[in-house]
């Protein structure tokens, strides 16, 4: 009997698909106990027709390892940042750019020379897996930052999953899309049954941390400053502001290798300003509640350019923070007690709406 030849394997579907960019490079930041890797990939669909995601693959560069796959609604819910032309759940308009916000956990000590994507879809034309591209790992050592403020209890608020939170809004103001408040943290202080407020949290001065001493976090140079707003006695008399003035009174600080250090919504009366040098632990501000906000706290994060807006955000590790605590949701700030938290191993970031103590 004469073999047959083996018939051929059916050639891959070939679809207009995405566009898929990684504008940004990672570097790997201890978020509590744990490395991970921050970053996006954006997705533009050049297909006449709706494309479903259906899953996303990241892989070690090197070796294949596969360090992250998403599908389904876990898929979904890594969406968005830019409208998706009224679509819902992984389907993208035609001529919609989406974002997907990753987040690689990492095990071990070993940390991937670089990142290899791969994006499964599905439009009108079949399905296809496309290689959505590689970017190198940024592994230049983090800055190691002080305290931005003393004693506590203060809560690290930050939530990378909200629609409307620092870590997912995209600016474009200058020619380029970036997120500035990527590792964005809003410090809010608490009192020890969790609340945020004095009184009846009318004025202000009701909040607690009004005033708080606001503290270089390394030996630096003042890049930057805006000090021309005003603060109303009560919070109802808060002004509508535009973007542009969005971060109110600013203190931006140059740490050096292309990192600047950004405290915003300041009070009135900044102790420094542009070319003053400053030591870590000197008192640049007081926190307040100007630019955009409902209730006073610091907004702190470090970014490319001494830019408010047109700048990458990018990863830092602070020392001297004592984790006491967690929330389990942003939605349950300031409405009582916190959970107990694991201490964070050295310098780090705080896990996202953790309570600190630093050093009086």
């Amino acid at each position: 009997m004469v073999a047959q030849p083996a018939a051929p394997a059916p050639a891959p579907a070939v679809i207009q698909a995405f566009d898929a960019e990684l504008p940004y490079r990672p570097a790997p930041v201890q978020i509590g106990d744990r490395q991970h890797l921050v970053y996006e990939l954006h997705l533009t669909n050049f297909s006449a027709a709706p494309l479903t995601l259906d899953e996303l693959t990241v892989e070690d560069g090197a070796t294949g390892a596969r360090l992250l796959a998403l599908s389904g609604q876990a898929l979904a819910a890594a969406l968005g940042g830019v409208p998706t032309g009224g679509m819902s759940g992984r389907a993208i308009a035609p001529g919609a750019r989406t974002v997907i916000y990753l987040d690689v956990p990492l095990t071990g000590s070993a940390i991937p020379d670089s990142l290899a994507h791969n994006v499964a879809v599905t439009g009108k034309d079949g399905a296809a897996v496309i290689d959505a591209g590689r970017v190198e790992v940024d592994t230049r050592p983090l800055p190691i930052l002080g305290p931005p403020v003393r004693g506590g209890p203060w809560i690290a608020v930050y939530a990378p999953e909200m629609e409307r939170g620092h870590r997912r809004v995209v600016y474009a103001t200058a020619g380029q899309a970036t997120i500035p408040g990527r590792f964005a943290i809003d410090w809010m202080k608490v009192n020890a049954q969790g609340r945020f407020d004095r009184s009846d949290g009318k004025t202000l001065a009701d909040s607690l941390g009004y005033g708080a001493e606001v503290l270089a976090v390394a030996d630096a140079v003042v890049a930057a400053t805006r000090d021309d707003f005003t603060e109303p006695l009560l919070r109802a008399d808060l002004p509508r502001v535009s973007i542009g003035d969005a971060t109110g009174n600013f203190i931006a600080l140059d740490l050096g290798d292309g990192r600047f250090a950004f405290y915003e919504h300041l009070q009135p009366g900044l102790q420094v300003k542009p070319g003053d040098r400053v030591k870590r632990g000197q008192v640049i501000a007081r926190l307040g509640l100007t630019g955009q906000g409902t209730s006073p706290h610091l907004h702190f994060h470090v970014a490319s350019r001494p830019s408010p807006l047109a700048a990458e955000g990018l990863p830092f590790l602070i020392e001297g923070a004592e984790v006491i605590g967690r929330y389990a949701s942003i939605a349950d700030l300031g409405r009582g007690p916190w959970q107990p938290a694991r201490p964070a191993p050295g310098p780090s970031m705080p896990e996202a709406n953790s309570v600190v103590r630093f050093p009086d």
